[in-house]
């Protein structure tokens, strides 16, 4: 009777925060190595069938880079990155739409649906594309353009089919690639992230969630007890400028600060191998990871 009474006290927790949350849209951004760690994609999908299930609107966003690089060396081609971004050609763009746009994406759909619930996939690869961009130009410290090859950045989403199947309690599972603004049959390769910024900026979501293998926002990146709570975007911007925030972090922290600029309220950055990190981070009052807000 005592484990149920605390079961039952958890639940009264939740209640507040499943109320503030109920209707509005989230974005939730997976990937990394984290996507190879079945127990925990296991548990993450079904925080995520939870999140729908209590009246929430999930949007799952997913790069695959992990899975990329395998099939890449499987076929005998050497990975190669640039200012954090793969290097994309024509021969691993299409290991790219293959693994990212077809088999990650089609077994997020089946899990999800596996575990209750109900998604769609929203891919080109599929024939139901909403995320369309143009090349991605980058300079070294010199000013000196960089060749990304066929890496793009988002300037288009189509939130219509999005909020269509949110509406109707489906969870859209979108994987990180874009048709060419200029050219149906080109495809871009889209950083992860970038890509889930995009969607959650055009679809004015209440939050956006970046899963990823640390637990937050800290002060030293080797120390996960330096983990930062909650910070303001004017903290965050301080940070920046004292070079507090260092390495990976850095363009993480720039992409949420234009996020919060476009209308989302909070942004949260969590341990996804923390069994139902997303349901702790969004349904407790503690949280788990690092909420990033404009005041």
């Amino acid at each position: 009777m005592d484990k149920a009474i605390e079961k039952a006290d958890v639940l009264i927790e939740a209640m507040k925060w499943i109320r503030q949350h109920r209707g509005k849209m989230s974005v939730i951004k997976i990937g990394g190595s984290l996507m190879e760690d079945e127990s925990a994609m296991m548990h993450l999908l079904l925080d995520i069938v939870f999140m729908e299930s209590v009246g929430m609107k999930p949007v799952l966003v997913h790069g695959g880079g992990a899975a990329i690089s395998k099939a890449m060396s499987n076929a005998g081609l050497e990975p190669r990155f640039v200012q954090g971004r793969r290097y994309t050609d024509k021969d691993s763009l299409e290991i790219v739409k293959h693994v990212l746009g077809q088999e990650i994406n089609n077994q997020l759909v089946s899990k999800i649906k596996t575990f209750g619930g109900q998604a769609q996939s929203l891919s080109v690869c599929f024939g139901t594309n909403v995320l369309y961009g143009e090349k991605l130009l980058l300079k070294d410290e010199t000013g000196t353009p960089i060749d990304m090859g066929l890496v793009g950045t988002v300037t288009r989403v189509d939130v219509e089919p999005i909020q269509h199947l949110c509406d109707h309690w489906i969870v859209p599972v979108i994987p990180s690639i874009a048709l060419s603004n200029d050219n149906n049959e080109q495809v871009f390769n889209i950083n992860a992230d970038t890509a889930a910024t995009a969607v959650a900026k055009e679809l004015h979501a209440e939050k956006l969630v970046y899963v990823s293998e640390v637990n937050g926002v800290r002060t030293d990146p080797n120390d996960p007890n330096s983990m930062i709570d909650s910070i303001t975007a004017e903290k965050a911007r301080e940070m920046l400028a004292s070079g507090a925030i260092v390495g990976g972090m850095i363009p993480k922290i720039q992409a949420c600060l234009e996020t919060l600029e476009r209308g989302v309220q909070k942004i949260h950055i969590i341990n996804g191998r923390l069994r139902h990190s997303l349901l702790l981070e969004i349904f407790t009052s503690m949280g788990v990871g690092t909420e990033i807000t404009n005041r």
